[in-house]
């Protein structure tokens, strides 16, 4: 019963305390008068900075990371090993700088050389043109030249055989047709005749055979032409044989005769 009555007093007095304590909550939210609408609301007040723009550290010295000898003597090696290298790369570059420099010089020979070479074949083909070109025309001299008789023959019997009845004026023409033939064909490779007669004797181009005393051409004039001379181009196959005028001897005027002088006596 004891207990139960102490239980009971300390319940009342808990809720006494509950009360006292919200009345004194009320009392002072009355006590409190409103703020007024022109009160403006301060801001949280801002603690003044540095507008230097330079931040503060601190003035303390920090330590400096201690090295061994092991890594200095690592890092000096290291060092040592890229100066090497770097050493060794200029050498290798000052090596492949000389031998550009000395393949270039080659390329320069070669290609003079190759100048050399190409003139030297330039001549050679020339000279081969020119020798094969000798050549053909040297066969081909040779070969008019063993045809030249038989022209040869054909203006002598044209000239010597003058045909007396039909019969043997169709065997004139029928080898004269044979001759222009033959002559068309000289004409096509190039050959032409001479015509000396009341030129001038050229060494180069007659023969001179026999001389006429004349004054009817001047001394050295070609008369005429025995055996006709051919040329083909620039080259002499066959000399012309020529007669050349020779000027006649001046006739002597007769001696005067002296008129007998009278013998004188001693």
């Amino acid at each position: 019963m004891i207990e139960e009555d102490k239980q009971q007093e300390n319940l009342d007095n808990q809720q006494g305390d509950s009360l006292e304590q919200s009345s004194n909550q009320s009392d002072a939210t009355s006590v409190e008068e409103p703020t007024t609408s022109t009160e403006a609301k301060q801001p949280p007040s801002v603690p003044d900075q540095d507008l230097s723009g330079e931040e503060e550290f601190d003035d303390d010295d920090t330590e400096a990371p201690k090295v061994s000898a092991e890594e200095m003597a690592a890092a000096a090696a290291m060092a040592a090993e890229q100066a090497a290298a770097v050493e060794s790369l200029m050498m290798s570059n000052l090596a492949y700088q000389a031998q550009i420099e000395e393949l270039k010089g080659q390329v320069e020979e070669l290609k003079a050389q190759y100048a050399r070479l190409v003139a030297d074949f330039d001549n050679f083909r020339k000279r081969t043109e020119k020798e094969k070109e000798e050549l053909d025309l040297q066969s081909k001299c040779g070969t008019i030249r063993e045809l030249l008789p038989a022209i040869d023959n054909f203006e002598r019997a044209r000239s010597h055989i003058k045909p007396q009845n039909d019969a043997e004026m169709n065997i004139h023409k029928s080898y004269q047709s044979v001759y222009k033939q033959m002559v068309d064909a000289l004409k096509k490779l190039g050959v032409s005749p001479m015509r000396p007669e009341g030129q001038e004797f050229d060494p180069n181009l007659h023969e001179a055979v026999m001389r006429e005393t004349t004054d009817q051409y001047p001394e050295g004039t070609v008369v005429e032409e025995l055996m006709r001379g051919y040329t083909i181009g620039e080259r002499i196959l066959r000399h012309a044989m020529v007669k050349v005028a020779v000027a006649p001897e001046p006739v002597a005027a007769p001696a005067e005769e002296n008129p007998a002088t009278p013998a004188t006596e001693n």
